[in-house]
């Protein structure tokens, strides 16, 4: 019997996309998980939460994570790091917890080379880019000059699905929660290469 372990669930996609909804849909029927949030140093704003929308740390603490190599990516953004630790995902993964990043196609591919062999990774989309400019525009949320932005980069991003093991097309919502959903039960599934290694050599016990 294997037993079981912590694993990776990638999910990228556009922005307007509605992996927020998507996630929310599914919450209840996925069991254990820890969403990543990123890390960052700079001061806490009014109606923030420690472990809900930040990590907050300082930036002695950040610089000492840099050098000891537990950020998966970090950035510098108007004088203050943001970066996506690893010490929070590897107590998740030791405690046997789904953990589940909503992060871009640049990201996928470093957890990818450092969690690979316990990551599933999912991209999703709406069906068409006419109708994720659809979208973009009744969120009221984005100026004609972001929203252009965020097409470019989609297409972009669309290039490089296949980097992904499924695609999920976000055209129903509640269809694609229960596709989504049935990714993330078989995540749950799959074992690390030395927890295979090791069951092997067990298996030999002639």
């Amino acid at each position: 019997m294997i037993e079981k372990n912590g694993v990776v669930l990638v999910l990228s996609g556009p922005s307007g996309a509605g992996k927020s909804s998507l996630i929310n849909k599914i919450a209840d029927d996925i069991g254990d998980y820890y969403f990543s949030i990123s890390t960052t140093t700079r001061p806490m704003r009014e109606g923030e939460e420690e472990g809900v929308h930040y990590h907050f740390v300082s930036k002695e603490e950040f610089t000492a994570d840099i050098e000891n190599d537990n950020f998966l990516e970090y950035a510098t953004v108007h004088g203050n790091y943001y970066g996506t630790s690893l010490k929070p995902v590897r107590k998740a993964l030791s405690e046997g917890k789904l953990v589940i990043f909503d992060i871009d196609v640049q990201g996928n591919m470093a957890i990818k080379n450092r969690l690979g062999d316990i990551t599933t990774s999912v991209f999703i989309t709406p069906p068409t880019l006419s109708e994720l400019k659809r979208r973009l525009d009744n969120r009221s949320t984005d100026t004609q000059e972001v929203i252009a932005g965020r097409l470019k980069m989609a297409t972009r991003e669309i290039q490089r699905t296949s980097e992904y093991d499924f695609i999920v097309v976000n055209d129903d919502l509640d269809v694609a929660a229960e596709v989504l959903r049935q990714v993330a039960v078989t995540a749950r599934l799959k074992i690390p290469h030395d927890k295979i290694n090791e069951f092997v050599q067990n298996w030999e016990d002639l």
